[in-house]
């Protein structure tokens, strides 16, 4: 089977978009894990995405802003809000590669509904704000529905320079052109894409987080391999294409 290559900048791959946003004030948080240890937890179809035999869990906070649908303006209000992402990285059996979420905790309670029932994402009702002192970030979350009501996270990140030139490990963790979910007995592949990404060193100054083990992931133990940045990108997503099981 030929996996599709990390390309932290390539065309559009559909003809349209059903969805726009932007994804601002990010930071990304990853840890390596074995492969075997994440693959129950990917959706049929699917299994660990590697690099040098290693797979990863992220813990990405950010703000959205302006969702809204593909021929039109961001809602108001609702369209803006923070996230914090719980996710994995996955390969399906077409070669196609994207993440996985374990949970996406967002601070706007519909955006939440509708994206459960629509594409079966985990996505949870939260508390959530991000507050900055110059040049450091801290992001905080407390869940509120569905649970576990009360699980926390607070990061704290200090943004350095800009990364002229992205190792492999930064560009396969970053440069994501869909996620896979399951919904209504199917697994699905949603595509997106966005310019090239500008990132940022940055480091980890405190972390605090139960998120990680309530989406049914191991504690991450030790510094995180990889910390980064980035101010942010506009971003398209395409239609949701069903995906064939080999065999």
């Amino acid at each position: 089977m030929h996996i599709e290559p990390v390309d932290p900048a390539p065309g559009q791959a559909f003809p349209r978009a059903v969805l726009r946003q932007r994804w601002q004030d990010l930071t990304f948080l990853h840890w390596a894990v074995a492969p075997e240890t994440v693959a129950p937890l990917l959706p049929a179809g699917t299994r660990p995405d590697t690099l040098d035999g290693i797979t990863y869990v992220g813990l990405i906070g950010f703000r959205m802003v302006g969702l809204g649908l593909g021929w039109g303006p961001g809602v108001p209000y609702l369209g803006t809000f923070w996230e914090t992402n719980v996710r994995l990285y996955s390969v399906d059996d077409t070669g196609r590669r994207a993440v996985v979420f374990r949970s996406l905790d967002a601070s706007r309670l519909v955006p939440v509904l509708v994206a459960r029932l629509s594409l079966g994402l985990p996505y949870m009702w939260s508390a959530m704000r991000l507050d900055r002192d110059g040049d450091c970030l801290t992001y905080r979350c407390r869940r509120r529905w569905p649970g576990p009501i009360g699980t926390t996270s607070r990061l704290v990140v200090r943004v350095g320079a800009p990364i002229a030139e992205p190792t492999p490990l930064e560009h396969f963790v970053t440069a994501r052109w869909g996620l896979h979910t399951r919904a209504y007995g199917r697994t699905l592949h949603l595509p997106n894409w966005h310019p090239r990404w500008p990132l940022h060193r940055a480091e980890l100054r405190h972390l605090d987080d139960e998120l990680v083990t309530a989406a049914g992931l191991p504690a991450v133990t030790g510094p995180p391999v990889s910390v980064l940045y980035s101010p942010g990108v506009p971003v398209r997503f395409g239609p949701p294409v069903g995906v064939r099981r080999a065999g």
